[in-house]
């Protein structure tokens, strides 16, 4: 049976919550050593953005249901998803149990559709799909796919599903909210689930062939290249697919700040560092700088160790957690991040345990 094309689809991401200001409630207890709590959102937001970044990539039309920060109430967002008409809607969020404030051990991944969803059935199908291909690519425990009438699943015109991708209330899941491999694998994987859905092939990021782009260029890859710098935080106008002026002028800033000739044309190299899907090829010190360094300080930080501004500079607050990270690794305690230190920054095992007392 051929594949579908991907273009005739409009694909819709949402993701619950917001965090300026915060959804009073939607956060984790007081996270250890880094002496904070999480906002949902932060998970949430990061997850349907890697969600729909690879929609993009793989051919998909995609719509962001809320893509500011801000929390949009309920019916705003039935709203636009319902204007817009798309194929189908994933919302992106994470669970609690108990009151809140303390750590416990409900745990796992949970799928949701509404039977009063016009296209419940399809709704149904829908979030096992997606449900069926996060749960393969996490280690989580599988809750099972639920009925559940809420506004986003209920009162939108199209087929919807809803995943609650971990518990807040988890101390190991809390954590992982703010590891970026963790919300990469979470929306790349709610993506393949919709390719399955739809009959469209899907190709792993890693087995992708990115082509060139330079100013002139159209099509889905520039929307997927305007996605990414974007958030980012580089200027790229509108995402319209169309590499114009403020497409390139971000391009060339993205990289000057990954040690890349600014020539505003998108090859190999630039789209190695866009994607960092290798960091741990870089050895990284003190005045190292880039996407890398910016990988390392959140998987640091994931980890609970605090490394101050997660700004893509290795200075000395990086410096002394991967110190710190290192000493309590029975690693060599050098402030390099090499090939052991990676090996040990990327193996889950490593992260700080909730204390005792």
């Amino acid at each position: 049976m051929p594949y579908n094309d991907a273009s005739d689809y409009l694909i819709a991401g949402n993701d619950e919550h917001g965090v300026n200001p915060p959804t009073q409630g939607k956060r984790t207890p007081v996270m250890p050593y880094i002496n904070r709590q999480i906002y949902e959102n932060e998970f949430n937001f990061a997850a349907k953005n890697a969600f729909l970044a690879d929609c993009l990539r793989v051919g998909f039309n995609i719509l962001d249901v809320k893509p500011n920060r801000q929390d949009l109430s309920v019916s705003e967002r039935v709203v636009i998803v319902n204007r817009a008409r798309p194929s189908a809607l994933v919302t992106f969020a994470y669970n609690a149990y108990g009151d809140g404030t303390t750590f416990n051990s409900a745990n796992g991944l949970e799928g949701f559709y509404s039977p009063l969803n016009p296209y419940a059935t399809q709704s149904r199908n829908f979030a096992d799909t997606v449900y069926g291909s996060i749960l393969l690519a996490t280690d989580f425990n599988g809750r099972g796919v639920k009925p559940l009438d809420v506004g986003m699943l209920s009162n939108v015109n199209t087929i919807a599903c809803l995943m609650e991708c971990g518990f807040m209330t988890n101390f190991r899941e809390a954590r992982l909210m703010l590891d970026p491999d963790f919300t990469n694998t979470v929306g790349r994987a709610a993506c393949r689930g919709v390719c399955q859905y739809f009959n469209v092939q899907y190709i792993d990021i890693n087995d992708f062939t990115f082509p060139t782009l330079r100013q002139g260029s159209r099509g889905n890859m520039v929307k997927y290249l305007q996605f990414m710098l974007k958030n980012m935080g580089y200027s790229v106008g509108s995402i319209d697919g169309i590499f114009g002026n403020n497409t390139a002028a971000a391009v060339r800033a993205f990289q000057q700040a990954n040690g890349l000739e600014a020539d505003g044309v998108v090859g190999r190299l630039t789209w190695y560092k866009l994607n960092n899907l290798t960091p741990q090829a870089s050895t990284l010190r003190r005045g190292s700088y880039g996407a890398e360094v910016r990988y390392l300080q959140q998987k640091l930080y994931s980890k609970l160790y605090p490394v101050g501004t997660i700004d893509g500079i290795f200075g000395t607050n990086t410096e002394n957690a991967v110190k710190e990270f290192q000493r309590e690794n029975g690693l060599v305690v050098d402030g390099i991040v090499g090939k052991n230190t990676w090996a040990a920054i990327e193996d889950d095992s490593t992260a700080r345990e909730q204390p005792t007392t």
